[in-house]
């Protein structure tokens, strides 16, 4: 079973999977306003990991949501299916094509809403609740740049 712990955990690593991976981005490419929008992105990212992490401290792992407890493994793993959360496998400078790079941001920013929809149903406590509405917007509006950019 996945504690509270646990999925904050794996919030933390989407995070820090992407930063690294816009980060690695915007080093590669050419272009100078592809450049910033990268930056941003990972900079919205890193905020999204020191969110995450002080929820962490600020949980009592032994008061766990005991329905997140009855989600299990197999459930946050059937929902995730094949996705890594990383572009680790992308080599930024061998992407010709800058829409294949907008493209693959926007997955990953597509799927990792998804994934705190789903976190977002399992909690109670406002607050956290708040955060998560508050982080979700921000890739949302990730979202709409990338796809702007792309003439979506």
């Amino acid at each position: 079973m996945f504690s509270l712990g646990e999925i904050i955990d794996l919030a933390i690593q989407v995070e820090e999977n992407g930063e690294k991976s816009y980060r690695k981005a915007q080093k590669e490419v050419k272009n100078q306003d592809i450049a910033s929008v990268l930056e941003w992105l990972a900079d919205d990212e890193k905020a999204h990991v020191k969110w995450f992490h002080d929820l962490k401290k600020g949980i009592d792992e032994k008061i766990e949501d005991v329905r997140l407890e009855e989600m299990g493994r197999e459930i946050l793993g059937s929902v995730l299916g094949e996705q890594s959360f990383s572009m680790d496998d992308a080599d930024f400078s061998r992407i010709k094509d800058v829409n294949a790079l907008l493209e693959l941001s926007l997955e990953f920013e597509r799927d990792t809403i998804l994934f705190y929809e789903m976190i977002k149903a399992f909690v109670e406590e406002a607050k956290v609740s708040i955060g998560l509405d508050k982080i979700i917007r921000e890739e949302k509006t990730h979202v709409k740049k990338l796809e702007e950019m792309m003439g979506h």
